[in-house]
């Protein structure tokens, strides 16, 4: 029996449409469906006889090109969805060939599936929002979104209008019990972060000078803030934590208040561990949750006649 992928879903990414903004009763399951199709479909191909992984067997048959795109524009018109065909979607995974080990398939598999993520993130079916290229070389978000269960909703960096000024949050993580307030302080492998309650944390590090960086609390404050302020609205009822991150470094905070989390190199990895391990399915008041902030979330996008005559446009 072959074992599914997990990734975490990305409903909300800036400031972009969203697919899941549009109907988040409906998108997250439609993913982890097509997802473990089309997974099952391509582990099938790869280990059939025809593919031989042998680089260079100069007689060897080779697979078309472009298979897992393919298979979820072809699955989208069955359920008569239609993915717009825009170059940023055809992405191939071609020489399946030349793939050796299922480790290497599944790595391929996420990093196409990537791609395909951001584009729910930033297009509907007549919407479009012109994202920036450096989110496809983002490594946080490739982190969130190939290590966690698909029942988590990641937004990213997601814009909210308040009182009509934009606000821009780091990183929120919705799980089926609770939802994270994740603000992060991240530099160079090792460097120590001295927190305190002043404006600026202390950062001292092994190959540079001391300096300062701001205090990220108040990120993870912030956050907090808004979320309970629209949960309220929605009539939401779900646990709000907060932590400040620092996978690969540590935070010296003794005075740290109760309710915030210290996830540093000593402790992250438990409670990544712990939210890895989830086995709990999508629970209605996550997709409450969920809907809440995307109703509130800043849009900007172009409808499908506009998207030429606006494809120069940079954020």
């Amino acid at each position: 029996m072959r074992k599914d992928i997990k990734v975490a879903q990305l409903i909300k990414l800036q400031d972009y449409i969203s697919r899941y903004e549009m109907d988040i009763s409906r998108y997250p399951a439609q993913f982890v469906r097509l997802k473990k199709q089309h997974w099952e479909s391509l582990v099938k191909e790869w280990e059939s006889p025809t593919v031989y992984h042998q680089a260079d067997d100069t007689n060897e048959e080779k697979q078309k090109g472009g298979i897992l795109f393919r298979l979820f524009r072809k699955k989208e018109k069955d359920e008569e969805v239609v993915v717009v065909e825009e170059n940023d979607e055809t992405i191939q995974l071609n020489s399946l060939h030349e793939i050796a080990t299922k480790a290497e398939l599944k790595q391929k598999f996420l990093d196409n599936l990537l791609k395909f993520q951001l584009n729910w993130a930033s297009s509907t079916i007549a919407e479009k929002s012109f994202i920036d290229s450096q989110y496809y070389e983002d490594k946080k978000i490739r982190y969130f979104l190939q290590r966690f269960p698909d029942s988590f909703f990641v937004l990213y960096e997601p814009v909210f209008l308040l009182k009509k000024a934009p606000v821009e949050l780091e990183v929120l993580l919705i799980t089926p019990t609770e939802i994270w307030c994740l603000a992060f302080v991240e530099e160079e492998e090792n460097d120590s972060f001295i927190g305190s309650k002043e404006h600026f944390w202390l950062v001292k590090s092994n190959n540079r000078e001391e300096f300062k960086v701001l205090n990220p609390v108040m990120s993870a404050k912030r956050m907090e803030k808004i979320v309970t302020q629209l949960f309220k609205i929605g009539t939401v009822d779900l646990p709000i934590r907060k932590a400040i991150v620092s996978r690969n470094g540590y935070i010296d905070y003794p005075d740290a208040p109760d309710d915030l989390e210290i996830l540093d190199k000593r402790s992250y990895d438990q409670w990544f561990q712990r939210m890895r391990s989830s086995t709990t399915p999508i629970k209605m008041m996550q997709l409450r949750a969920a809907k809440t902030l995307l109703d509130q979330c800043h849009t900007i996008s172009f409808t499908r006649p506009d998207w030429n005559q606006e494809s120069n446009v940079e954020y």
